[in-house]
């Protein structure tokens, strides 16, 4: 089995090569810098398993068609595909720095967009594949301090909704994923405790739970928030 992950150089993307490779999976991750992509590949321990890796911005249309034909080409079809390219700007709508929406949108959404839409016909060609993309609770209602951020998980939010309704007639999964705030690198200099706040392998473990479920079901979304509640 295959699972394509972007994002996947660190936090929640890299802790989801982890947990797939871990179970035997042939892993294959993107993210813009090769350095980072390179270190990861070599941590995990892939036992049964592989994982190989590919630069590319996906920002772009140029580098989501390079990374999705480096995946032809090596023959790889995607089983799983994990839409967890994103980045964050600080700001609301009224003080932000101009162009923070677009960027948002085009790292937050149209990675994930462009990305599906270029994998999307092999799954449909063999009626079986799961989407999973990773939204956020931003994604549900308004975030403090995050106003283009918000924005364009709400869109990623709605591009689920609708990609769910179409590919039902192709047997193909589609589940959003809407996590709170999780312990990774941008949270260690916050001064908010490790404990406070979930664990990568939280997400990791749950994205592997609901990609290992009967043929016939489907989860849809999933919440996941810190126990104490949100920041």
């Amino acid at each position: 089995m295959n699972i394509v992950i972007t994002g996947g150089s660190k936090g929640i993307g890299k802790a989801i090569a982890a947990k797939f490779a871990a179970e035997g999976y042939s892993v294959f991750i993107c993210s813009r810098n090769e350095d980072s992509l390179s270190k990861a590949a070599a941590s995990i321990d892939t036992k049964n398993g592989e994982v190989r890796f590919f630069a590319a911005d996906l920002s772009t249309r140029e580098g989501v068609a390079a990374f999705s034909r480096w995946l032809s080409q090596a023959g790889i079809h995607a089983d799983i595909l994990v839409n967890n390219a994103g980045d964050f700007v600080p700001g609301s709508v009224h003080n932000e720095p101009d162009g923070a929406l677009e960027k948002m949108i085009n790292v937050n959404l149209y990675s994930a967009y462009h990305l599906t839409r270029a994998l999307l016909p092999e799954m449909m060609k063999r009626k079986s594949g799961h989407i999973i993309n990773m939204c956020s609770i931003a994604s549900l209602n308004a975030y403090e301090n995050g106003g283009a951020y918000s924005i364009s998980k709400f869109a990623l939010m709605g591009f689920s909704k609708n990609l769910r309704e179409e590919m039902i007639p192709h047997n193909i999964k589609v589940t959003a994923i809407y996590p709170g705030a999780v312990y990774t690198d941008s949270w260690k200099d916050s001064g908010v405790s490790e404990s406070r706040i979930m664990q990568v392998a939280d997400v990791a473990d749950t994205v592997y739970q609901l990609a290992n479920l009967s043929p016939q079901a489907c989860v849809e979304e999933v919440v996941l928030r810190p126990l104490a509640g949100d920041l």
